[in-house]
């Protein structure tokens, strides 16, 4: 497990390179506010929006995950902890006020910029108008 990537996927760093071209600045490895050791790939801390991008494996794809044959009970429960992990933080998250957009490794990176622009867009235009209020 130790050389899997755990930040800066090929994925990650794609959709990283097409929101950077669109004009957007955002954080990368954000700690999630309240929830030590947990990260958010890419956050607009401002507009309150998280962004992570799930590999298939480790996150339970249900269109890509495979399940080891070795091994299998405690590859099951560890997997299950994984997506069990991954509620709780978007939970934790949404709770706080955030936005969060999870994508699969699988989803076209112009995709997924795509949406996360509008996202962002859309949050700040709220904030914008919040201010007027």
């Amino acid at each position: 497990m130790s050389r899997q990537a755990s930040k800066d996927t090929a994925v990650e760093l794609a959709v990283r390179r097409l929101l950077h071209a669109a004009g957007l600045r955002y954080r990368v490895e954000y700690p999630v506010p309240g929830l030590p050791r947990r990260r958010i790939d890419v956050a607009f801390p401002r507009a309150k929006v998280a962004v992570l991008i799930d590999g298939c494996f480790w996150h339970g794809c249900p269109q890509h995950a495979t399940h080891p044959k070795a091994n299998a009970d405690w590859w099951r429960a560890k997997l299950e902890r994984n997506m069990a992990r991954d509620r709780e933080t978007t939970e934790h998250l949404v709770a706080a006020g955030w936005a969060v957009l999870r994508f699969w490794e699988h989803e076209a990176p112009e995709d997924v910029a795509v949406r996360v622009a509008a996202a962002v867009q859309e949050r700040r235009s709220g904030l914008i108008r919040g201010k007027e209020q």
